[in-house]
């Protein structure tokens, strides 16, 4: 089961990072009356929550930068940011490392039993592999909030 978990997250995050390449950066504040939130603070929120889902069960130092948490958290948003906002070459670098950490993840911590469970709203994880895998799944559905953020800014264009 650990494979699979990993070889979804890999997959998933190389295709993150792919489509974050493509968009341009002017693209990236861009906010449509739509959504609450752009393409940065997107990217940004999934560096830092994978961050903090995977440090709930493994020793990792993080290496963003302290203010990510006031930038990306749960409930925060571009409009109150003012100026400092990370580039996005430093988010690309924050995703590209979390990537290459997937793979030194050791096979038994997906059975690790998390004490006390993990809950997040109305989930509750009791392994490591349950947080891992819902890790991913959150990092879908912002990667397709992006993807629907990039459509309405291109028909927007128009």
């Amino acid at each position: 089961m650990s494979n699979a978990l990993l070889s979804t997250a890999i997959s998933v995050r190389q295709m993150v990072i792919q489509q974050v390449q493509s968009i341009p950066e002017e693209l990236f504040d861009v906010q449509p009356h739509q959504f609450n939130n752009t393409i940065r603070w997107n990217v940004g929120h999934i560096a830092f929550t994978n961050e903090y889902y995977l440090s709930l069960g493994l020793p990792i130092n993080s290496r963003l930068p302290d203010n990510y948490a006031q930038l990306f958290n749960i409930g925060t948003q571009p409009s109150d940011w003012g100026s400092i906002r990370p580039t996005k070459e430093e988010l690309i670098e924050n995703l590209s490392r979390q990537l290459s950490n997937f793979s030194d993840i050791p096979s038994n911590t997906f059975d690790q039993q998390m004490d006390p469970p993990i809950e997040v709203g109305p989930l509750k994880f009791e392994t490591f592999g349950k947080v891992f895998n819902f890790a991913t799944v959150h990092e879908t559905m912002h990667f397709t909030t992006i993807s629907c953020l990039l459509k309405v800014l291109q028909y927007q264009k128009v």
